[in-house]
């Protein structure tokens, strides 16, 4: 994320050019811890406060370093909370990819994605039952940015939609859901559990919400199961 690169000169002697991958190295991993204080500080204030509403200074402060070294990795504030999605979608694959592997069938694997995409686009109720940082100002950022810049959003999310649709190419392929355009339905199925986190919200009895087991059993049966 740092905004400066330095090239090597292939036609450096070898030592030279260890010399210099050493230093580049730990120059490396020395920005890389920096950042993720930087992000740490950043979520610790998300959770401390329940918004996204916090300032630079804020996060300059909580993580002990400087003005100045926010923005050498930085351009602003719009950059870091594009970075903490970043974090909180690549939590959301692993924790995805972990549910999956806990199934065999290829019709079990595909619920069990569903179901766990909807437990991750559900922060409503209790603080939270997937991952390490409350969800729901990065939720609201992430509509907030996909009307000003969807394809960054399209982008960020692209790895959960390739699993989906692997998962709905292996159930077509193993004969447990009958479906014509796999790509098409994997995409239904993503809306359906993302769409359905919004409008809960409009929903004011929590016993009426729709619950994952609500959008899965709307999905199969749609998918002709």
């Amino acid at each position: 994320m740092a905004k400066t690169r330095t090239s090597q000169n292939v036609n450096d002697p070898a030592w030279r050019q260890r010399a210099v991958s050493r230093s580049l190295s730990a120059a490396r991993a020395r920005a890389e811890l920096r950042v993720q204080r930087f992000l740490d500080a950043a979520f610790e204030l998300i959770d401390a406060k329940g918004t996204t509403e916090f300032t630079i200074q804020e996060v300059v402060d909580r993580s002990k370093q400087s003005l100045r070294g926010f923005y050498q990795y930085f351009d602003g504030k719009d950059e870091l909370l594009f970075a903490l999605l970043e974090e909180t979608l690549r939590e959301s694959l692993e924790d995805l990819g972990e549910a999956v592997e806990s199934e065999s069938e290829p019709l079990g694997r595909l619920r069990a994605f569903t179901i766990r995409l909807h437990e991750w686009c559900e922060p409503l109720g209790a603080k939270r039952k997937r991952g390490a940082h409350n969800r729901i100002p990065m939720s609201e950022f992430s509509i907030q940015l996909a009307l000003k810049d969807s394809e960054s959003v399209a982008a960020v999310t692209a790895p959960i939609s390739r699993m989906l649709i692997d998962l709905v190419d292996a159930a077509a392929a193993a004969g447990a859901i009958r479906v014509t355009e796999t790509r098409r339905t994997a995409l239904l199925i993503q809306q359906t559990v993302m769409y359905g986190w919004l409008m809960n919200r409009l929903v004011p009895n929590p016993r009426s919400r729709v619950t994952a087991e609500d959008a899965w059993e709307f999905c199969l049966h749609g998918l002709g199961g």
